[in-house]
């Protein structure tokens, strides 16, 4: 994970696909935000801490990360309010934070694990709080990154909306993303398993900056569809994304 987190760290300020991540996870936060400054946010396995800028937008913005190297690299790059801690043990109270993020977590998780993070950001969240959530999808797009990043399962759209349904929450919206760029990943993807996923060592190629030129014009290919998600919602893509509700009403989870 060390190893992830610190080729991440070289890529997220500039790579396409976190120019695009960003672009998607914006309309969620400003429909969770209904246009109210001065909210807490908590973005949970925060790695490095980047997002927290974005999410710093709309109030004061907190972070933790399992690794003791995500929030080192973080306060080394001038974040603060970074903490180490796990998502199946928030270190906060009950009900204190109006917007809980988790990107590209859960996916990571065996299942009780993933059960009990998904109960502990409904915990920390207050009642008629957001949650948004990013994890991988499709079975049949497991590659080299699903090393790199320690896959335990890739979602469905199905499957996701029933994991945080089964945890209390209310499913406002949630769509795949990287829609324009899936022929090129599952292509990619399949010639990967053909020729055998490489290990963690070599995967982080995964993730390193294309040259300049592709970097552009696939920036630009996400940014398009960030404005039609704004409308529609897409039947595939490489990601889902959630923005889940906490209800105001009686605790509605299932036993």
């Amino acid at each position: 994970m060390e190893h992830l987190l610190r080729a991440t760290a070289l890529a997220e300020a500039r790579h396409f696909w976190f120019n695009g991540f960003r672009r998607f996870v914006t309309p969620l936060l400003e429909t969770a935000a209904k246009g109210r400054t001065g909210l807490r946010l908590l973005d949970c396995g925060c790695g490095t801490g980047n997002n927290l800028e974005l999410l710093g937008r709309y109030g004061r913005a907190f972070g933790f990360d399992l690794t003791a190297i995500g929030p080192k690299i973080g306060r080394e790059q001038g974040r603060t309010r970074l903490a180490r801690a796990t998502v199946t043990a928030v270190p906060f109270p009950d009900s204190v934070f109006d917007v809980v993020t988790s990107f590209d977590v859960l996916y990571s998780l065996e299942t009780p694990d993933e059960r009990a993070a998904i109960h502990e950001m409904y915990r920390v969240l207050r009642p008629g709080g957001s949650l948004i959530v990013n994890v991988a999808a499709m079975e049949s797009l497991r590659g080299d990154h699903s090393v790199l990043s320690r896959e335990v399962r890739r979602y469905s759209r199905a499957s996701l909306k029933a994991a945080l349904e089964q945890g209390g929450f209310t499913i406002g919206r949630i769509t795949y993303t990287n829609a324009v760029l899936y022929p090129l990943v599952a292509a990619g993807r399949a010639l990967q398993r053909a020729r055998g996923l490489s290990n963690e060592e070599h995967a982080d190629q995964e993730i390193s900056v294309p040259a300049a030129p592709v970097n552009a014009a696939l920036t630009a290919a996400l940014t398009i569809e960030s404005l039609w998600l704004r409308v529609i919602d897409n039947p595939f893509g490489s990601s889902l994304l959630c923005l889940a509700t906490k209800p105001l009403t009686r605790d509605t989870r299932r036993a």
